[in-house]
């Protein structure tokens, strides 16, 4: 596995190394050790699935509180999406600022997302599936999000002709009317 820091502290893409042949590939997604040789979380508490049926569906900002905060793996399947994390993390360095970058099922291409992150995408294309390696089980009473289009974070998100987001995460506040 190829780890590659993003601008965001302690946030990695991570890229398989395909060992090919005339089958195809073998190449790991997941490797414990390697996580934590990285200084990342290698815990592996809940694997969790998103699909999506159109192309421009939004999904986030989410995260999860203390004292669940959540490091996570993500990685597309089918299709492909603009992925987005920021650093919600009070003494980071890099505090409010966003990373994104395009992952799709052909590249195999994924991101690390640290405890203290908000996490969200859009499908790039139709029938688009997501999957999610989570360091803690979900807890409900810690569920939390920002607002996607939050003019302070001013995120560069594509242009979709018709943009899908859930009414739940259309009312999560902005940064500023709920400081994480």
């Amino acid at each position: 596995m190829i780890f590659r820091e993003t601008a965001l502290a302690g946030a990695y893409l991570v890229e398989p190394e395909r060992i090919r042949d005339e089958r195809g590939f073998f190449a790991r997604s997941w490797c414990a050790e390697e996580f934590a040789l990285h200084g990342l979380s290698p815990r592996l508490a809940q694997c969790s699935v998103s699909w999506n049926r159109k192309a421009g569906t939004l999904r986030g900002l989410h995260y999860q509180r203390g004292p669940h905060a959540e490091s996570k793996l993500v990685r597309v399947t089918r299709g492909s999406i603009f992925d987005v994390i920021v650093d919600l993390r009070p003494a980071s360095p890099t505090r409010r600022r966003w990373f994104a970058a395009e992952l799709d099922a052909e590249s195999g291409l994924m991101i690390y997302v640290p405890e203290g992150f908000a996490h969200g995408f859009q499908t790039l294309e139709d029938d688009t599936e997501v999957s999610y390696q989570i360091s803690v089980p979900y807890r409900a009473e810690c569920a939390a999000g920002s607002r996607w289009d939050d003019p302070a974070l001013a995120i560069a998100w594509p242009e979709a002709e018709r943009r899908i987001v859930s009414e739940r995460d259309r009312a999560f506040p902005t940064l500023e009317a709920a400081p994480c």
